[in-house]
């Protein structure tokens, strides 16, 4: 009969393993969901939650992309393995009129009617992510003229604008910067494809990671559209000490603001 105590030291090591196994496993599963939150998904995705919920892994849509634009996450990979991703540096969204990829999707995972205009398939819809500007590194931003992204854009002088700014350096010079405008954008990729500098100095990132957002208590006046955003806003008011008094009195007292 085996021993109690090699009972135990087998158990502990069976143990070992398995805690081990167990972190690895929740690591990957942690590594996976930072980078599914920077994944560029094809036209037409649903919110990245959704999205993970309702795709059933089945690569039509990659299959339908004629620029092979799109790829299925592998094991390795450290995204959500099985689902459709693009790399806007190595292969952008070439904006298809048709949007092949789309229409295939039989689960709803791209959702068609997010890029459909009175029953018309409009790629100018999609919402795919914003490309986001390095001030840094964009050679532009040093008075060295240059416009690749800005005339890779699908939508020239509209979802990239250039900004004419005096050159304070040398006085004589103007700078040409590009602009993205973010309500235009679709996140096509095409200007981080073009990008001139060794690390693009454009890239293009999910809505959501670039985007703010106001919140409930700020509402656009004007359009009807952000108006039914906030309709379950609830009101409230913040009490404060120094707005239980009145605002004579605050103005007067000036004990503490050179503390």
């Amino acid at each position: 009969m085996m021993s109690d105590r090699r009972k135990f030291i087998l158990g502990m090591a069976r143990a070992a393993g398995l805690a081990g196994i167990g972190a690895l496993v929740w690591s990957s599963v942690l590594e996976e969901s930072v980078h599914a939150s920077l994944l560029l998904r094809p036209p037409g995705a649903l919110d990245e939650i959704d999205f993970l919920k309702t795709c059933i892994k089945c690569g039509l849509c990659v299959s339908a992309c004629p620029y092979e634009t799109l790829k299925l996450a592998a094991p390795g990979d450290k995204k959500p393995m099985g689902t459709p991703f693009f790399e806007a540096r190595e292969t952008p969204c070439y904006m298809c009129p048709d949007i092949p990829c789309v229409p295939v999707c039989p689960s709803g995972a791209l959702d068609v009617a997010s890029v459909t205009t009175d029953g018309v398939l409009d790629i100018n819809l999609a919402q795919m992510g914003v490309a986001v500007v390095d001030p840094y590194a964009c050679i532009a931003f040093w008075g060295i003229q240059c416009d690749a992204c800005y005339r890779a854009c699908p939508l020239l002088d509209q979802a990239i604008v250039l900004e004419y700014a005096r050159n304070e350096r040398t006085g004589k010079h103007a700078y040409l910067k590009p602009v993205v405008v973010p309500d235009i954008c679709t996140g096509c990729g095409m200007c981080e494809n073009a990008c001139i500098t060794e690390k693009a100095s454009i890239t293009v990132l999910p809505r959501e990671v670039v985007m703010g957002r106001a919140g409930d208590h700020y509402v656009k006046g004007w359009d009807k559209k952000d108006q039914e955003r906030v309709k379950n806003a609830r009101g409230g008011i913040t009490q404060t000490e120094i707005s239980k008094r009145s605002a004579v009195d605050s103005l007067n007292d000036s004990s503490g603001l050179f503390e």
